[in-house]
C-alpha cells in the first residue's frame, strides 16, 4: 500500500546538509518526493512510497543527518502526489 507523508523538521537542520542526506536516504528507500528549506529555519519534505519504506523514512527523520539536531518532527498523511519522479531538493 502506498502512503504519502508531508513532514516538517525543526532543530539544527539548515546549513548541515540535511536536505542532501534526506535525498540520499529517500533514494535509498526508493521513495518519490522532495525536500526544501523553509524561511523559518525548518525543513519540509513530502515523500510517497510503500508503507514500510515511509515508516523507515519517518524514523530516519527523527535522527537526521550526522551534523544535524532534530528537536521536533511534525507529520501528517496527505493525498497529494509529489508531482515528480524520484526525489528532488527544491530551492
Amino acid at each position: 500500500m502506498k502512503r504519502c507523508v508531508r513532514a516538517v523538521v525543526s532543530g539544527k537542520v539548515q546549513g548541515v546538509f540535511f536536505r542532501a542526506f534526506t535525498q540520499e536516504e529517500a533514494q535509498r528507500l526508493g521513495l518519490e518526493g522532495w525536500v526544501r528549506n523553509l524561511a523559518d529555519g525548518q525543513v519540509e519534505t513530502l515523500f510517497c512510497g510503500p508503507a514500510d519504506k515511509v515508516e523507515a523514512m519517518l524514523a530516519w527523520l527523527t535522527e537526521g543527518s550526522p551534523q544535524s539536531r532534530v528537536d521536533h518532527l511534525d507529520y501528517k498523511e496527505v493525498n497529494e502526489p509529489p508531482g515528480n519522479r524520484g526525489f528532488d531538493i527544491r530551492y
